[in-house]
């Protein structure tokens, strides 16, 4: 899908997920918890969404947050306007970030590399934006490791992708890989099908060798 066809799906999809918010943090909440909770300093969130992660971060940090849809920013200024944590949002393109190297102490993102277009060039894009030392949290979907799980995500991924422009089966870190991040940890959850990943900018060395 074109960022033109992302922004039409999510424009038809952000009330339901707006409505259905609170199945989503059920199940899922705890890893959010356990990924956002207990950041630091100035937070970018890309592909913020309706704004599910603000209830996970800590009130201290300094939140920005952004997203390619317009109707899923006006749900995610709506939670904005219900949780202590002080920020703002920007409409932006995951893809081509308009802010200056190092602006943040922290990047983080859930549920997101499914859906862009390409998915390399965003996480090269964190990892530009993210300072030296500072961190790439990412909670992401994939395959199971159940094969009857895994059978049934992939018997639904065409119809889930021309519906939402999600790729149902992506390996997230098979996109990390090729991208300009460094894997620091990762651990998976709900039959392999979660995977929470820390990451964090390259080195000047490493940024030649790659």
């Amino acid at each position: 899908m074109t960022i033109a066809d992302i922004q039409a799906a999510y424009a038809e999809y952000a009330d339901l997920a707006a409505r259905f918010d609170w199945l989503n943090r059920l199940f899922t909440g705890r890893h959010r918890r356990q990924q956002f909770g207990d950041l630091e300093g100035r937070v970018l969130e890309v592909a913020c969404g309706t704004g599910t992660n603000l209830r996970y971060l800590p009130d201290s940090v300094e939140y920005v947050g952004i997203d390619i849809s317009e109707a899923m920013l006006a749900r995610a200024w709506e939670t904005l306007d219900r949780v202590d944590v002080e920020g703002r949002l920007e409409r932006m393109d995951a893809q081509t970030l308009s802010f200056a190297d190092d602006s943040f102490d922290t990047v983080v993102s859930s549920f997101s590399t499914c859906t862009f277009p390409d998915p390399v060039a965003a996480l090269d894009e964190m990892a530009r934006v993210c300072r030296p030392g500072g961190r790439v949290r990412l909670l992401e979907h994939g395959p199971s490791d159940v094969d009857l799980i895994a059978r049934y995500q992939e018997s639904r991924a065409d119809a889930h992708y021309e519906r939402s422009g999600c790729r149902l089966t992506q390996e997230p870190l098979e996109v990390l890989e090729r991208s300009a991040l460094v894997l620091e940890e990762r651990e998976t959850a709900q039959f392999g099908r979660l995977t929470m990943i820390t990451a964090r900018p390259p080195r000047d060395s490493e940024e030649v060798d790659r």
